[in-house]
């Protein structure tokens, strides 16, 4: 998703999440009736819902700003920070215990983020600051995931109503900005969409099912992939910061996961 909103080039960032939220909402919808009219939400999961909507949409906006302006691998594992927030949101949120792997490892991944930030690098700060926000968002968003499902809301039913809260909300912001896209912007945003929709899907279903600190680790993999549609498409180069960076975070995620696997 993200090497597909980069190539949409210097259109607005709520303009490039509208249609990723627009083609999500759609997609949800026809899945959502596929699967079975879902069970009324209560006033107390409605609440939740619309929490986990907001944090959603503000942390796809941070993501694809940081994308906008970084190199993507950088903008992608400072999102991929998302796992660890949820361990912190989940003991906040979930009241789940977090263990004392889990605590050194989030610790140790925090400074790796510092690398990849490069505090002081000047113009680049900003974007990745922003990039780090939209991490803390998404940890957030999938950890009420998780209460929302334990509450036994359907799946579906929060990728669907997360779309459409993040497509109407996004309409007042691109009304203020809009700039029509060419037939290769919108064709690059249909298939950021689509990518994301099929992501968020999998990622919604994969929380529901089992802790976030046990699952995170195959959601690194997009470092990879964004790293090389970057080189290849962009010619795009990691510094040795942001290297040493990928490497700490990765590896603290597989430590946990081994870890967690273990006990």
């Amino acid at each position: 998703m993200g090497f597909f909103v980069r190539m949409a080039g210097d259109l607005p960032t709520f303009e490039k999440a509208f249609f990723r939220n627009l083609i999500a909402a759609f997609v949800a919808f026809f899945m959502l009736m596929k699967s079975g009219r879902p069970k009324p939400v209560s006033g107390k999961n409605l609440g939740i819902l619309v929490l986990r909507s907001a944090c959603g949409m503000a942390g796809i906006i941070c993501n694809f700003y940081a994308i906008d302006h970084m190199n993507i691998a950088d903008a992608t594992i400072l999102n991929k920070m998302s796992p660890f927030f949820a361990i912190l949101a989940g003991f906040l949120i979930l009241k789940e215990k977090a263990g004392a792997v889990d605590i050194i490892a989030t610790v140790i991944a925090f400074i790796g983020m510092i690398f990849v930030a490069k505090p002081g690098a000047g113009f680049t700060f900003f974007p990745a600051l922003i990039g780090i926000t939209g991490g803390m968002m998404a940890g957030i968003a999938y950890t009420l995931v998780r209460k929302l499902t334990g509450n036994g809301v359907n799946g579906m039913f929060i990728v669907f109503f997360f779309s459409c809260f993040s497509t109407v909300a996004g309409i007042p912001f691109i009304a203020m900005n809009y700039v029509s896209p060419s037939l290769i912007q919108l064709t690059m945003l249909v298939l950021a969409g689509c990518g994301a929709m099929i992501g968020q899907i999998c990622i919604t279903k994969a929380y529901s099912y089992a802790p976030a600190k046990e699952i995170a680790i195959y959601d690194y993999t997009q470092v990879i992939y964004s790293a090389l549609l970057g080189f290849v498409f962009m010619q795009q180069i990691p510094d040795r910061f942001s290297l040493i960076g990928y490497i700490i975070i990765i590896s603290m995620a597989v430590v946990k996961w081994i870890y967690n696997n273990k006990s």
